[in-house]
C-alpha cells in the first residue's frame, strides 16, 4: 500500500470523535475516559518513576498537532514518569515508518530527528514510504547513511519491531494518538472528548486528554506506596 492510502487510513484511525457519554475529567472513570487492562503490560520505567507510552504515527496529522503539547507535559512531569513511544503499523504502508522510528530508538537518534520526520511527512509532504526513501532522508538530516541502513536492516530489527507490534497488542490499541500509562491504562485525548459528549477544537481535547494522564499518573504512583 502506498503512504498516500496509509495516510489516510491513518487519519480516520486517528480521527477525533464527539459522541455523547457526559462524563468529567476532572473524575475520570475506569470504562468511560480511560480503560483498565485485564492484562498489565511490562514496563521499563525508571525506578519511583510511571512509565508513559504515546501510540502514535508519523502519517497521523492529530498526532502530529498533539506532538508538542505531549512533550510539553513529559517535560513538566520528567521528575514522576518514563517516556517512551511505539509507533503503530497496521498497515503495510506504515511498516517502513514503524521501522524508521524503531531504528531512531535504536541509535538515539529519537530526539534529533522524531520533529523532523513529522515536518518531512505533513509540510514537506516527502513519500518515505519505502527503505531507500527513508535511508536518502536521513542521509540528508545529517546521519551516517551506512550506520543508519546497517541498522535498519540488522538481525535484531525484527525483534525491536514485533516489541513494538506487541505492545499495540497489549494495549489494544485502535487509534492514535493514544496513551498507554504503567503498563495498566489506556487513554487518548478523543477518547476522554468523547467521554465528555461536548464538542470541541482538538487542542481543547488535548488538554482535557492530559487531565486524564494526570489523574492517572497519580493513581498508579499512590498503588505503588
Amino acid at each position: 500500500m502506498r503512504l498516500l492510502s496509509a495516510f489516510l487510513l491513518a487519519v480516520a484511525a486517528c480521527g477525533l470523535n464527539t459522541a455523547p457519554a457526559f462524563a468529567s475529567p476532572e473524575a475520570p472513570k475506569a470504562g468511560v475516559e480511560y480503560t483498565t487492562l485485564e492484562t498489565a503490560q511490562p514496563t521499563r520505567a525508571a525506578p519511583g518513576k510511571i512509565e508513559v507510552i504515546e501510540f502514535f504515527s508519523y502519517a497521523c496529522p492529530h498526532c502530529r498537532a498533539f506532538d508538542p503539547v505531549l512533550a510539553a507535559w513529559v517535560k513538566k512531569n520528567e521528575a514522576d514518569v518514563t517516556f517512551r513511544r511505539v509507533h503503530v503499523a497496521f498497515n503495510a504502508g506504515e511498516a517502513p515508518l514503524q521501522r524508521m522510528y524503531t531504528t531512531f530508538e535504536a541509535m538515539g537518534l529519537a530526539d534529533k530527528l522524531h520533529s523532523p520526520a513529522f515536518a518531512a511527512l505533513h509540510e514537506e509532504h516527502l513519500r518515505l514510504a519505502s527503505a531507500p526513501a527513508i535511508v536518502d532522508w536521513v542521509a540528508r538530516n545529517g546521519v551516517d547513511r551506512a550506520r543508519f541502513e546497517a541498522t535498519y536492516n540488522s538481525f535484531g530489527m525484527p525483534s525491536r519491531v514485533a516489541a513494538a507490534q506487541a505492545s499495540l497488542t497489549g494495549f489494544r490499541v485502535d487509534h492514535w494518538p493514544s496513551i498507554g500509562i504503567d503498563g495498566r491504562f489506556y487513554t487518548s485525548p478523543s477518547k476522554v472528548a468523547t467521554a465528555m459528549g461536548t464538542k470541541m477544537s482538538p487542542e481543547a481535547q488535548y488538554q482535557v486528554g492530559l487531565q486524564v494522564m494526570d489523574f492517572l499518573v497519580a493513581k498508579a504512583k499512590a498503588e505503588k506506596k
